[in-house]
């Protein structure tokens, strides 16, 4: 019987509205899997479509922390990192990565910072470029198709895309540095949204898709690349990854919109976490 995997999850706390930690802790640890969390600030709410929100900066404790996973030396099987707000809090993962990684640690970057063709208001214009340093670190990058062009200095297509589109953006994207490449957003046609997984080593591309659910619902990145994480860990390959994350993700969409809930404050990802816990545990690696 293999031991219990360990991931150390950086990303920010938003006290209410479901994403970052909120989604990520316990997301893993249905898996079964043992989750740290190093939080990079605190938040009242998240930021999308609700005002008046308060903030606090943790980036002078996120070294600290590490240091003492150090002094203890504690082992990660994972290190997933999502929004980060600034260049000095780029650079600290950089060093954490070195701190607390080994060469069996997977480093999985989710490089939040746009979407819909647009750069979230708190970056500045040369932020993708910080980013992209980070990405060069890691195993695994999770970038939908805007944080993918940005990255890459190119300009933003709205789609439906095709699958020479897709497939040179995926390349473009493993000679950053990164092994594997998971894409998100990708869509052919207007019926269906999904991903495309890449290795850079075989050069093989799988897709995984679901059926098109209208509107925005916040939060739904960080169950993605939660769910992600956690079945890479379970023994997944990178596309049947994928292919578990995209489809706890839109059961996640599909439930709230069923109830009618206000999807400013996220995905009902909680109900269906047991489902997904034994969908993992049940396959034969």
């Amino acid at each position: 019987m293999p031991g219990q995997k360990r991931v150390a999850a950086v990303h920010d706390i938003s006290c209410f509205g479901r994403c970052s930690l909120t989604v990520a802790l316990p997301i893993i640890s249905a898996a079964g899997i043992e989750c740290s969390v190093v939080p990079t600030a605190v938040l009242s709410t998240h930021t999308g479509g609700i005002d008046g929100y308060t903030f606090h900066d943790l980036t002078d404790e996120i070294m600290p922390i590490v240091k003492h996973w150090k002094q203890l030396d504690l082992q990660f099987d994972a290190i997933y990192t999502g929004y980060l707000g600034s260049f000095q809090q780029l650079d600290i993962v950089s060093s954490l990565f070195d701190l607390i990684g080994s060469a069996h640690t997977l480093k999985v970057v989710d490089p939040v910072m746009a979407d819909n063709g647009v750069l979230y208001k708190s970056f500045s214009p040369d932020f993708p470029e910080g980013m992209r340093k980070l990405c060069a670190k890691a195993d695994i990058i999770v970038p939908n198709i805007t944080e993918a062009v940005f990255m890459l200095g190119e300009p933003y297509q709205k789609g439906p895309y095709t699958t020479e589109y897709i497939e040179s953006l995926l390349r473009k994207l493993g000679d950053i540095g990164a092994k594997q490449i998971v894409l998100t957003g990708v869509h052919f046609d207007d019926e269906q949204l999904g991903t495309a997984a890449y290795d850079r080593d075989t050069g093989k591309v799988g897709y995984s898709f679901a059926g098109w659910i209208e509107g925005y619902y916040h939060g739904t990145g960080d169950v993605f690349g939660s769910a992600l994480v956690a079945a890479l860990l379970k023994g997944c390959d990178l596309t049947d990854a994928a292919a578990e994350a995209v489809k706890f993700t839109v059961g996640s969409i599909a439930r709230t919109k069923a109830a009618g809930t206000d999807i400013r404050f996220g995905v009902d990802f909680e109900s269906g976490l047991g489902e997904f816990a034994a969908r993992l545990n049940n396959r034969a690696w």
